[in-house]
């Protein structure tokens, strides 16, 4: 009894981590370059049950019954990259990728600068004239004269880029968008700002960029309606699992446990 009681509160922890995950999905549906996530959920391993009720030449012996089931648990986060529909926009500090790749952005938080990746391309210029997301990180590019890679800064120019990344500042060529692809996508993880977190990026590779568009969200608003609707039917049927046997462990200790 109480093995079911522990089966059915796994249940509720998983339908709760569900919940906040397509809630989240919801919330970005209209966030430029978001990638839905969805968590997977296996179970803990089952236990064998066995007794010696069986007798065999007069002892009792050790008989299987049979498993049970210990209930669920969260296995992974799953993040989808799945290529979002692409806006057109009228703005030149707007840029979109078709198919793989990343940008990189730069973020200094006081202490130390760390490089981040993103697919959300709804960048401006700020105060000091430097390309930058919405929080503030610098977008990096390549410095064609120098081959560095530092933060692009168009001051006042006209901003200008080509289907492979090349930035024209006053009709001068003199950057490339630092564009990266990862070999395994499994290896980024989400940091918060529609960023990601990674190691050893691929340099150079053949990546597709869009100016003055924008990269929409890959969040099936209807799936994930379905998903809640779902997952609430579920909690519920584990909440009344719960109380049925809550109600039954009651009778046992208030009614037939005190019977004499």
């Amino acid at each position: 009894m109480i093995r079911g009681l522990y089966t059915a509160v796994t249940g509720l922890i998983t339908g709760e981590a569900k919940q906040g995950i397509v809630t989240n999905n919801l919330a970005n549906s209209s966030t430029t370059g978001f990638k839905s996530e969805n968590i997977s959920i296996k179970k803990f391993d089952d236990v064998l049950i066995q007794n010696y009720d069986k007798i065999v030449n007069g002892k009792n012996t050790r008989n299987t019954i049979g498993s049970l089931s210990m209930g669920s648990k969260i296995d992974d986060l799953n993040t989808y990259f799945t290529q979002g529909v692409i806006q057109t926009t009228d703005k030149p500090t707007d840029f979109a990728i078709e198919g793989r790749g990343f940008f990189t952005v730069q973020r200094n938080d006081g202490i130390a600068t760390k490089n981040y990746y993103t697919r959300s391309g709804d960048f401006h210029v700020d105060g000091q004239g430097y390309l930058v997301t919405d929080s503030g990180d610098k977008v990096l590019c390549k410095n064609k004269a120098t081959n560095a890679v530092e933060p692009l800064n168009v001051s006042d120019g006209k901003l200008q880029a080509d289907k492979n990344g090349n930035i024209s500042v006053n009709g001068e060529s003199i950057y490339k968008l630092n564009t990266v692809d990862f070999a395994d996508y499994k290896t980024l993880k989400k940091v918060g700002d529609n960023l990601f977190e990674a190691t050893n990026p691929i340099q150079n590779q053949n990546i597709t960029v869009r100016q003055n568009a924008l990269e929409k969200s890959n969040v099936n608003v209807t799936n994930e309606m379905v998903n809640m609707m779902t997952i609430m039917r579920n909690f519920e049927s584990n909440q009344k699992v719960i109380q049925a046997i809550d109600e039954t462990l009651g009778k046992a200790v208030n009614e037939v446990g005190t019977v004499r």
